[in-house]
């Protein structure tokens, strides 16, 4: 039975869905103005092992990730959701390049890194832009229903007319009235000061918009019929025309929940009169030196600055797959070392096993391999615990089974960790350390486990006289060269 934490319930819940044998999910994708940094990246890769764990217990899925390639405001997931500069506007002055451009620059920058990464495809990557069409036509229903009003500066959701506003966010609206929606943008006709805009027209600060659209609102105002549609609005537009009115998964990180994710609820429900998603999945952030990652203290890494230092995107994946989505996970070079040592480890014992059993039909065996693959299978099942899965592999392959059986459950596992252990690979810094050596770092782990220090140090001395490095850190062990 499949168990999925639910952010909308604040529990774990059995996992139904709508269509039995069928997931419709949907990831809230990049704004593709910057390269995206590897705390994206691992959203990117927690989908991925959610799609690839849903796969493996034998759903059929329909994934949507989009992008965002107009009207992501500066002010998003801050608390003012309708102010600042557009995103995709800011990169295009940056660069001295056209919005399309800097979206088809960018967009081509993430798909390498996705595919580097190993993440499988999605099913389609709508692009905002593309459906501007799906959005008016959104919006004038919802201005129909009496759902959201014009002003002279944008189209606003009144959010006094949703149910339930806050059921996502758990949040108290009247602790949030002060200030929000203020700043550079503020509007003086909204009707309350947490309205949002469904569109914007070309007037204020987005007087010289790069990317507008004629509109069927706006007629005799001071911008015209101009303008362009709001973040919030173009998902919900996007998941309803390729998904349909409610899905079963809708995934993003945890800075979605206050705003985005909580408008968007609000409005496709005020259209659709039915739920949006019936479960809600957020992957927490990624720090840096347990810190928050920020391209100001040099900590923004993009996968390109990872492979400069000589690293295997896989590494990277291997990496992340040793946190659950729903924990924060720290980063550090050291843990990337160890991350790559282990991968490496992973890798070299994989790659040895024979492809012939060499021994004879053992029913005890045939248990402990079928027991294995149920304990793979269960850990997916408790809110795709990716970590406690890879754990399982690697109890397999210590195990006595018969070579060609830890193969199989290797490549078989490999179908949800996306490793590609049926590969040979030249792993930057793992392929040429000695397996003696790194069966030494097995035993020197073993003795520190058990209390046993200074045979551990002597060890250690061994592995540096054969040459190398062996440094302990929170991920475990990393093993280099010495220079």
């Amino acid at each position: 039975m499949l168990k999925v934490y639910n952010t909308l319930t604040r529990q774990k819940e059995e996992f139904k869905s709508i269509e039995e044998g069928k997931v419709r999910f949907y990831q809230c994708g990049p704004t593709v103005y910057w390269t995206q940094h590897i705390g994206n990246m691992r959203a990117m890769v927690c989908a991925d092992l959610i799609r690839r764990s849903l796969k493996y217990l034998g759903y059929d899925v329909s994934f949507v990730r989009n992008y965002t390639d107009v009207g992501h405001l500066l002010g998003d997931n801050a608390g003012d959701a309708d102010t600042g500069e557009d995103r995709m506007d800011k990169g295009a002055k940056r660069e001295g390049l056209e919005p399309r451009e800097i979206a088809n620059k960018y967009i081509k920058i993430f798909e390498e890194d996705i595919k580097a990464l190993n993440i499988i495809p999605a099913t389609h990557t709508p692009r905002a832009t593309h459906y501007v069409p799906q959005i008016i036509e959104m919006v004038q229903e919802l201005v129909g229903k009496g759902f959201a009003y014009v002003t002279p500066k944008a189209v606003y959701f009144d959010v006094s007319k949703a149910k339930d506003y806050n059921r996502l966010n758990k949040q108290n609206l009247e602790e949030n009235r002060e200030g929000a929606g203020s700043g550079d943008v503020q509007d003086s006709e909204k009707k309350n000061p947490h309205d949002f805009a469904l569109w914007f027209f070309k007037t204020g600060v987005h007087k010289d918009a790069l990317q507008t659209w004629d509109s069927p609102w706006g007629e005799g105002l001071p911008a015209g019929r101009q303008g362009f549609p709001g973040w919030h609005i173009e998902c919900s537009a996007m998941i309803k025309t390729l998904l349909g009115d409610t899905i079963d998964i809708h995934m993003g990180g945890i800075e979605h929940i206050p705003i985005h994710h909580t408008n968007e609820i609000a409005q496709s429900e005020a259209v659709n009169g039915v739920p949006l998603a019936n479960y809600w999945i957020h992957n927490e952030h990624l720090l840096v030196n347990d810190k928050k990652m920020a391209k100001s203290e040099g900590t923004g890494y993009a996968l390109s600055e990872v492979i400069e230092k000589g690293y295997d995107p896989l590494d990277l994946r291997y990496f992340f797959l040793q946190a659950h989505y729903k924990s924060k996970q720290n980063f550090t070079w050291e843990a990337l070392d160890a991350a790559r040592t282990a991968r490496g480890r992973l890798q070299s014992v994989v790659g040895g096993l024979s492809q012939n059993k060499g021994d004879n039909v053992d029913e005890q065996k045939i248990e402990k391999y079928e027991d294995y693959r149920v304990q793979f299978e269960e850990a997916l099942s408790d809110d795709f615990n990716v970590s406690q899965a890879l754990a399982v592999l690697w109890e397999a392959l210590k195990s006595n089974l018969a070579s060609q059986d830890k193969l199989d459950l290797a490549t078989n596992f490999d179908e949800v960790l996306g490793l590609s252990l049926d590969q040979r690979q030249d792993i930057q810094g793992v392929r040429d350390i000695p397996e003696g050596v790194l069966e030494l770092v097995d035993k020197r782990g073993r003795l520190r486990k058990e209390g046993k220090f200074e045979e551990a140090d002597g060890v250690r001395g061994e592995i540096e006289e054969m040459g190398y490095l062996v440094k302990d850190t929170a991920e475990g062990p990393s093993v280099k060269r010495k220079t």
